[in-house]
């Protein structure tokens, strides 16, 4: 099994800060030499994208010989794909540059498995290669490393085999991060406690909401992550109109790009691990999550796209849910959830009921939460075990924790409580 490790990197001086600062820009400029000369032989009848210059000699006195291979590996894999995206009619522009020196590289470089360790302790610590000119002009031993002090609680600190070291500076934070990719023995798998299952309701103003056979329900509301989303990204729309003719981007757009996918992103990242605890706690093996297919042909509209695709990310929040569900042995399927959200779970009707933001009534006297209510419709497709539903378990996000909110879900006070799916 695969997993990756997040850390921060922290220098003990400021000589090795520069040092490593210098190591970044440096990687970022070959990336941007390498990606210059691949997009001039692209847009060349003649040229050869693989056909590329000889790097090495004048990186890697200052990266190291691995460093610059693990660079030119990189462009490699960026560029096929592309052409893969290209085959199937879904490239969305070539391999781009990490910033420029007037502007501000994005700093990053790419470190081989060899070339680095990472050691936890008392005394936690990054050893990486750096070039020999380097260590020259740091005065570093001809066998010594930079030994950058490392923070954080990453879940992996054990493993089998660690992958290629992906580690740069974080502008919004003002610090230097590192990804690790590893390799875990299936061995180290949690199993599920029982057979339950769990069905999901994914939107924007309400994140997920969940219902298990157990009878627990639990809702992630969104709304206020949607909202900052869409201002932000209002501002770059902004600073892009303000941009001068043949200027695409800037400093401060990046930034902003950046900033608006990682606050998406960890939010998306804690959400999918209090999930899946929450679920494993319960007995939960198996997860189905409703296919958004049948949904946006059904009811696409511009801001539906936009929270499902950009904001919510759809694709990459499933890859997310199903790699931390192995890590508890549960497995996550995608399965049709059309005119969930429009039944009636009390006489089945989909053409008389009324959805109103969070509400869904019908006719025949039903009123409930219409995320809730889908997610409970969706598991009862997928099985008959349902038992009666518990009190919803309501959570919002403070920016670093999904935790629970004391007020109630909304329709839970008026909804009959005979045929509710939002009972108490």
């Amino acid at each position: 099994m695969k997993r990756t490790s997040t850390f921060e990197v922290v220098p003990q001086s400021d000589a090795d800060a520069e040092l490593l600062r210098r190591l970044l820009d440096a990687s970022a400029a070959l990336w941007n030499e390498i990606t210059y000369e691949r997009r001039e032989n692209y847009a060349d009848p003649d040229g050869d994208v693989w056909d590329i210059s000889e790097y090495r000699g004048r990186y890697g006195g200052v990266l190291g010989a691995s460093t610059v291979q693990q660079i030119e590996r990189k462009s490699r894999e960026a560029w096929r794909s592309f052409f893969a995206l290209q085959k199937k009619g879904e490239a969305n522009g070539k391999p781009g540059y990490w910033g420029n020196a007037e502007d501000g590289r994005d700093l990053r470089t790419y470190i081989r498995n060899t070339s680095y360790s990472v050691k936890w302790g008392e005394y936690s610590r990054l050893e990486i290669l750096v070039g020999q000119d380097l260590k020259d002009e740091y005065g570093l031993g001809q066998r010594e490393r930079l030994r950058p002090e490392v923070r954080g609680d990453p879940n992996w600190k054990e493993y089998d085999k660690q992958g290629r070291l992906e580690l740069f500076y974080d502008e919004h934070a003002q610090m230097f991060r590192a990804f690790q990719p590893v390799t875990i023995d299936d061995s180290r798998l949690a199993y599920p406690l029982a057979g339950e299952t769990a069905a999901l309701d994914i939107g924007a103003n309400t994140l997920v909401a969940c219902t298990t056979t157990t009878g627990q329900q639990y809702l992630y509301e969104g709304r206020d992550l949607f909202e900052r989303f869409r201002a932000t990204t209002r501002e770059i729309a902004r600073l892009q109109s303000l941009l001068e003719d043949g200027r695409y981007s800037s400093h401060r757009i990046r930034s902003l790009y950046r900033r608006r996918t990682k606050r998406r992103d960890h939010a998306q990242d804690a959400l999918c691990r209090d999930l899946i605890e929450r679920l494993y706690d319960e007995g939960v093996s198996t997860v189905y999550v409703g296919a958004l297919t049948d949904v946006l042909e059904t009811h696409w509209s511009v801001r539906a796209n936009e929270k499902t695709h950009n904001f919510w990310a759809f694709r990459a929040f499933i890859d997310r849910l199903a790699c931390t569900a192995e890590e508890y042995g549960m497995t996550v399927e995608i399965r049709s959830e059309a005119w969930t959200s429009q039944e009636c779970p009390q006489c089945g009707s989909t053409d008389r009921t009324t959805r109103h933001r969070d509400s869904l009534t019908c006719p025949c006297g039903f009123d409930g939460h219409a995320d809730l209510t889908a997610s409970e419709t969706f598991l009862k497709r997928q099985t008959t075990a349902a038992r009666p539903m518990a009190r919803p378990v309501c959570l919002k996000w403070d920016d670093h924790n999904w935790s629970e909110s004391s007020r109630s879900v909304p329709n839970e006070e008026h909804t009959n409580p005979q045929v509710a799916s939002v009972g108490r």
